[in-house]
């Protein structure tokens, strides 16, 4: 458990910030950026929730999920060493992409075949799982960006914001009504 007893530190004040490695660096690291993003997402997420909370194991994944996220931006606060012994830190696993990935089919199964795009919007927690289904892209593109810079982030972890995204689109869906309240791109409706 974590006991924060004192909010500010002022230690940030210069722009800077620890990673969980007690390593200083700016607050503009792509490693803060990538954590940051994953941070948002679960903000949004908590959006979502406030329209959710009747909605019994679909609200339950998606609480499940917040705590998920704070496990990866743990993971992606601790850049992994060579030498690290398996276990010994906090990281995302398959066995969590797996579990999203059968959430993803089951949530499918009862939606109606998509025959066009969908705008984001309909039901107060279908638009709010729409925006963390944006911000988790871009917490997948800082990760992308983080590793394409050479520096270490787990394959489970870059899997897991790949197929967050997909739960969240899914998730989206479901939330309006099961498919009946969304609202479809007319392409070139307004020409």
């Amino acid at each position: 458990m974590v006991t924060l007893n004192r909010i500010y530190t002022r230690t940030g004040d210069a722009g800077t910030t620890r990673l969980a490695t007690g390593q200083s660096v700016s607050k503009a690291d792509a490693r803060v950026e990538a954590y940051g993003a994953v941070d948002e997402t679960n903000a949004c997420l908590g959006l979502a929730r406030a329209h959710t909370e009747d909605a019994g194991e679909f609200d339950a994944i998606l609480a499940r999920v917040q705590n998920e996220l704070f496990d990866l931006g743990a993971d992606l606060a601790t850049p992994a060493k060579p030498d690290e012994a398996a276990g010994s830190k906090l990281r995302i696993l398959d066995s969590q992409v797996t579990r999203l990935e059968g959430e993803i089919d089951a949530l499918n199964a009862e939606l109606p075949p998509l025959a066009s795009f969908v705008l984001p919007g309909g039901t107060p927690a279908a638009a709010a799982l729409h925006l963390a289904r944006t911000v988790c892209r871009r917490a997948e593109r800082e990760a992308v960006r983080l590793a394409e810079a050479g520096e270490p982030v787990s394959a489970p972890a870059m899997r897991y914001l790949n197929r967050l995204s997909d739960l969240l689109f899914v998730a989206a869906r479901y939330a309006n009504d099961k498919g009946a309240a969304e609202v479809f791109w007319q392409s070139g409706a307004t020409r």
